[in-house]
């Protein structure tokens, strides 16, 4: 079956193309930019555009978006051209062509203030059940994606998956000081504790999603790296990390200290990806057990994949004061 995937020249719409391409799955890539992962060139904003992308398609993978990195630099008006009218034209031409499959890929940024707990509370156990509360119109576009997603699975009868996904971009943090404290590879080897999946995960996850949408009608899953914590943790994550990694890892500390590595003193909250693990058949492979493994070895923690990818960036031009421009 073709399977179209939206976004081919971004991040993961590339890695998406490059495992299905050599997998030999037959596979269409549509992007706004050139790229030898795009196959037809023009914006999910436009339906006829969509139309013509979707002839053929048995499946859907809509990664294409406007990220939080282009709250700084792209108006609501343009965030909801692309995150939400354009999802909408390909729910409607996949409806229409009575595609079998059709997963979005939404952001755990959806959750918004969800994230951050009061001060002195415990870390946030953020599971599918937490309720949204966007704070931008990044997490607000997604959000209403979502419920257009939902719409077409129930009144349409569009099997439709959706995957709030956590960190995998391999750029530096956009937060100054952990940038600032922390080496990226050190930062990104913590995050893998609670809030970062590997890219190659990420497309795992994916694929998994592809091959049961139809048995599980609509369903939101969160994609993130399995955490090694538990409800009973999350008091004293938020006091001190440190001490709750190195009671579940206790080789952690010596193998950090090799490295000048540090663990992070606070935790504020945990995605939890147990449901896409046992309802999707997902079986992620770069966790936090992974970066020690890897350290001990002295071998880069993350999958071929992101290191054949590296880090693509967000805007045309290079910002002096980080990654890209925070709003």
């Amino acid at each position: 079956m073709t399977i179209l995937v939206t976004g081919s020249a971004g991040h993961l719409g590339e890695a998406l193309m490059r495992v299905l391409r050599q997998a030999g799955r037959p596979v269409r890539g549509i992007d706004i930019k050139a790229s030898e992962f795009t196959d037809h060139v023009g914006s999910v904003a436009g339906p006829a555009f969509v139309r013509h992308a979707v002839k053929g398609v048995r499946a859907v993978i809509h990664a294409a978006t406007l990220h939080k990195p282009h709250v700084a630099t792209h108006g609501y008006s343009e965030f909801v051209e692309t995150n939400v009218t354009g999802t909408l034209n390909l729910l409607e031409a996949a409806a229409d062509a009575g595609v079998g499959a059709f997963v979005f890929t939404s952001t755990t940024s959806a959750f918004g203030s969800a994230l951050t707990p009061a001060p002195g509370a415990p870390a946030a156990w953020i599971t599918e059940n937490v309720t949204p509360i966007p704070r931008n119109i990044y997490g607000t576009s997604k959000l209403a994606a979502e419920g257009l997603c939902e719409l077409f699975a129930r009144r349409h009868g569009l099997p439709v998956i959706v995957l709030r996904t956590s960190r995998f971009f391999p750029e530096a943090d956009d937060d100054a000081e952990i940038r600032g404290c922390y080496e990226t590879e050190n930062a990104q080897a913590n995050e893998l504790l609670y809030r970062r999946a590997d890219i190659e995960d990420v497309v795992s996850a994916h694929l998994a999603a592809l091959d049961r949408a139809e048995d599980n009608g609509f369903r939101r899953y969160i994609v993130s790296a399995p955490t090694p914590f538990a409800p009973n943790d999350l008091a004293e994550l938020r006091m001190d990390a440190a001490r709750v990694v190195l009671r579940h890892f206790p080789e952690c500390e010596a193998l950090y200290a090799e490295r000048g590595w540090k663990l992070f003193p606070s935790i504020d909250r945990v995605y939890v990806s147990a449901r896409a693990v046992s309802s999707l058949g997902w079986q992620p492979k770069y966790d936090f057990r992974h970066v020690l493994s890897c350290l001990r070895r002295g071998e880069d923690f993350r999958s071929p994949l992101a290191r054949e990818i590296g880090s693509k960036g967000y805007h045309d031009v290079v910002f002096a004061e980080g990654p890209y421009p925070v709003a």
